[in-house]
């Protein structure tokens, strides 16, 4: 790519709709503001539960073809659209849940060569050079393989860009400050009677929570960036259940969706206590 714009963010995610739960916000509010924003999607969730019923006999390759469908059009949302499949579509597949055999699957994303993977992610790096790029933390947020595997992949590509020169400036991983979660299961529960969800989850269930103090970043979308990632969120609905300021995946227990994001800095200078722009402190030369 030619004539980038001067800051550019590059996310790392597992299956189409991580990224909008997690980043939807983050996302719409950086591609409004003019920034180059470029998705990885390692998989196409084609081990994924189905929701609606009338979809639910799609499995394997023609559910992965439908998620694609779902993240072009909650892409179209956030205002992206650089979106892309790491080493091409349906290079890697689904690896399904931590501890089944579709693990073993030597197709899945967890049985991956890390450093191949990663040779793929590279590439990315080297035509689009984000000064800024955004994954997982080493758990993978909750466990899921897929999850893990991207943050191993990014982690290694990163290393990789390192040695070409053109590594980013700053990594994050993605973060929900614990009282920030207690507070919306809190107003979660007093909402729940007139949700069209039978009862709530649980703050265990909310991938990346930790203590208060680990988080370094919040962005915060807004009404407008705030809906945009709702929208985006509805656009996976093999996925995702939206009701308002709440969602549900197959296991239909009630989530908070977060309008401000959140986000723990692992590399590079962190700019103030408690930033609230993941470009903070990256200087001119970087940007260009």
């Amino acid at each position: 790519m030619t004539d980038l714009p001067s800051r550019r963010l590059l996310l790392v995610h597992a299956h189409p709709d991580d990224e909008s739960i997690n980043n939807g916000a983050t996302m719409a509010r950086y591609a409004a503001e003019g920034a180059h924003v470029t998705l990885v999607t390692c998989t196409l969730g084609e081990r994924g539960e189905v929701i609606p019923p009338a979809l639910a006999h799609l499995t394997g390759a023609a559910l992965g073809a439908h998620r694609l469908r779902e993240l072009t059009a909650a892409m179209a949302e956030l205002g992206v659209t650089d979106f892309r499949r790491l080493g091409g579509d349906g290079r890697y597949a689904d690896s399904g849940m931590m501890g089944i055999p579709d693990n073993d699957d030597p197709a899945c994303f967890w049985q991956a060569d890390v450093d191949e993977a990663a040779g793929h992610l590279l590439k990315v790096i080297q035509e689009v050079r984000p000064q800024v790029l955004v994954t997982y933390d080493p758990h993978g947020g909750y466990g899921h393989p897929d999850h893990i595997q991207a943050h191993r992949v990014a982690t290694r590509a990163v290393e990789l860009a390192d040695e070409a020169g053109c590594a980013p400036a700053k990594v994050y991983w993605n973060r929900v400050p614990r009282t920030v979660g207690e507070a919306a299961f809190a107003r979660l529960r007093e909402a729940l009677p007139g949700l069209s969800f039978a009862e709530a989850g649980v703050l265990e269930d909310v991938p990346g929570v930790v203590d208060d103090e680990r988080v370094t970043t919040e962005i915060d979308g807004g009404d407008t960036h705030a809906a945009a990632k709702a929208a985006a969120m509805a656009a996976h609905a093999t996925q995702i259940e939206v009701d308002g300021d709440w969602f549900a995946l197959s296991n239909k227990l009630a989530q908070p969706v977060f309008r401000t994001e959140y986000y723990e800095l692992v590399r590079g200078e962190r700019a103030g206590a408690r930033e609230t722009d993941l470009f903070a402190g990256i200087d001119a030369e970087e940007a260009s």
